[in-house]
């Protein structure tokens, strides 16, 4: 017969065991990646996991202990029994369904499932969008976990047995909260002085495998408390000593040829910014990409001028929107989109050319509500938006709205009403999972990869098709045409999460405002999304010191390098060598060339997010 007071150990019991079989559900889904680790890694996985599986179990544990400690001085007609059972199923479903998200997001994100996803709670259509195409197999294996859940709860915990006979309530109580002060050492992993994190739990070269022995409820809770407001958590070095080698990083190269670095036939040129999405250099033809796959962008590039070592400063759309509109470098566990607060005081592109007299719009085909990408562009004083709703519902004919063909077929009707200098930004959306184009494919296959090249070349299609109607109208001669990518892409070739072909993406000036001797131009500088606001600004002869995280690709820096983060880690690139780097584990994942830049990548990032604290 089981005891009242082995019930709270039982409970407890549960949910470790329950976590471990989790974690072993995530090791089948990505067996590929599993088998590449030894046996003794595996174990290692479940081993270090322990700890963060113990702390998760705790936090869970807390409620159902209070309300043994509560129950215990209520009358026996009281349904605890029931409560506890009601409690754990609500939870359990809820664990479940994290679990299940986590499988497919970390094949698309390449990072535990953590607080990133509920920037989209808001728009709930676009959300499941970004997770792609994911297979039936989920369904099932939610109604596994489930399953697995109701026995071990069943099985391990049971309904709860009444009091012995002759035992007080009082001491009942007492009992119960003794259990609930015992939680506090698996709640900290220990009794060390500072509590466990996720940094205890990575013990291997391969980043897969630290990522394995991650529990996923405890990273989304963790992940919360750590994006809200410091202290700075990136502090490698004095504060002195990280700012003076910021300081010299933007130390400007001797004087450049002022008329070399012109590329501008008039003063006030119509800029149309255009920001192609998930447009990766590995398939552009001039950046040393795959041939055919962007014809239009590619000939563009010819005729215009390319820069080819320019990197994205994070790794999803609104990181991108901020660093080219705004200049500002992204964080590696939160965005700074996400505090309307915060990117009210930032620069911006539109504000800066409003005061030299430019009118603006921003196209969109999708939901601007996304991701809080509204209330940035509202704060950075647009004229005017269109976005999906903006369009018949006979257009809106993509899983996030309009396609882009749409979308610049309304730009072309548009544009000719539109007050001149004007400065209109167009945010592509087609080539984003899940890859849905409304043409007939180019490529064939029908993996993932096949999917995401046709829809980059479709996109690619659409600009086309607008530019050759577009340089037949009469303000295609006072336009810049600026193309560049919200971000990169892992495909093809499924690169890792920290490395720099993932974050290299196209950016390409063209149309009628390029001097004539400027057009074929190759810009080797390395670069990032945070110098293409300043490059611009530049070009218009207009004010820069607000960007102060960027600088003019044209008259680089002394040192020119590219500064990009993912999920708690950092990369940086230099001409010659590149590095990435783990935040959690405190180690390089890689590094090429010149070691000593790890120290100029450490400090910009615990510059940047000082920064980001005090904005």
């Amino acid at each position: 017969m089981r005891h009242r007071f082995a019930f709270p150990l039982r409970y407890f019991l549960f949910w470790l065991i329950f976590f471990v079989a989790a974690k072993g559900v995530f090791l089948l889904y990505h067996l590929p990646k599993a088998a590449g680790l030894s046996a003794g890694e595996l174990g290692r996985v479940f081993g270090y996991g322990l700890r963060l599986d113990a702390s998760a179990a705790a936090y869970l544990s807390i409620v159902p202990f209070a309300l043994l400690a509560l129950g215990s001085l209520l009358p026996a007609r009281f349904p605890l029994s029931r409560l506890l059972g009601f409690y754990t199923a609500v939870l359990g479903i809820v664990v479940s369904v994290f679990t299940v998200a986590d499988l497919e997001l970390y094949k698309a994100w390449g990072f535990r499932l953590d607080a990133t996803p509920l920037q989209y709670l808001d728009s709930p259509t676009e959300m499941a969008a970004s997770a792609g195409s994911a297979p039936l197999l989920l369904l099932l294996v939610l109604a596994g976990l489930l399953i697995l859940g109701w026995l071990l709860y069943k099985k391990v915990c049971g309904a709860l047995p009444p009091l012995p006979p002759g035992f007080g309530r009082g001491r009942a109580a007492l009992a119960s909260l003794l259990y609930l002060a015992l939680l506090v050492v698996p709640l900290r992993g220990g009794v060390q002085q500072i509590p466990v994190n996720q940094g205890d739990v990575y013990f291997s070269a391969h980043p897969f495998a630290n990522h394995a022995a991650v529990n996923v409820p405890w990273n989304i809770v963790n992940s919360l408390f750590l994006q809200n407001g410091g202290p700075n958590q990136y502090q490698f070095m004095l504060q002195a000593e990280a700012d003076r080698l910021v300081r010299e990083m933007y130390a400007p190269a001797p004087p450049a040829d002022s008329a070399a670095s012109q590329l501008l036939r008039t003063r006030r040129p119509n800029v149309l910014f255009v920001i192609l999405e998930s447009f990766t250099a590995k398939f552009v033809a001039g950046t040393g990409g795959e041939k055919n796959v962007t014809p239009n962008l590619d000939s563009l590039a010819r005729t215009g001028v390319l820069f080819t070592n320019i990197f994205a400063s994070g790794d999803r759309s609104q990181k991108g929107l901020v660093s080219l509109l705004s200049g500002y470098p992204n964080q590696p566990t939160t965005s700074i989109i996400k505090y309307p607060r915060k990117t009210e005081r930032l620069p911006h592109l539109c504000q800066s050319l409003k005061q030299a007299g430019y009118s603006s719009h921003y196209y969109y085909g999708g939901e601007l509500a996304f991701a809080n990408m509204k209330s940035y562009l509202v704060a950075a004083g647009y004229d005017q938006f269109t976005e999906r709703l903006d369009f018949p519902l006979s257009q809106q004919n993509s899983k996030w709205g309009a396609h882009d063909h749409v979308l610049f077929d309304r730009l072309l009707r548009d544009i000719k009403t539109q007050p001149q200098p004007f400065f209109i930004t167009a945010f592509t959306l087609s080539s984003h999972e899940p890859f849905q184009i409304p043409i007939a494919p180019k490529f064939a296959g029908t993996d993932e990869t096949a999917l995401f090249r046709n829809s980059v070349y479709y996109t690619d299609w659409a600009l086309g098709r607008f530019l050759h109607a577009a340089r037949q109208q009469p303000w295609w001669d006072n336009t810049l045409v600026v193309l560049v990518a919200d971000h990169g892409h892992p495909l093809p070739g499924n690169d890792a999460n920290e490395s720099p072909g993932k974050f290299r993406i196209p950016l390409v000036l063209a149309g009628g405002a390029l001097r004539p001797e400027a057009r074929g131009r190759v810009i080797p500088t390395y670069g990032s999304q945070t110098d293409v606001a300043t490059t611009l600004l530049a070009q218009l002869r207009l004010p820069t010191t607000a960007y102060q995280w960027g600088y003019d690709l044209l008259r680089p820096a002394r040192a020119p390098f590219a500064y990009y983060c993912f999920t708690d880690g950092l990369g940086f690139q230099w001409p010659g060598g590149g590095l990435g780097y783990d935040n959690v584990s405190r180690r390089p994942l890689f590094i090429v060339g010149d070691s000593s830049q790890l120290r100029r990548a450490q400090a910009y990032e615990q510059v940047s997010f000082e920064d980001f604290l005090r904005k």
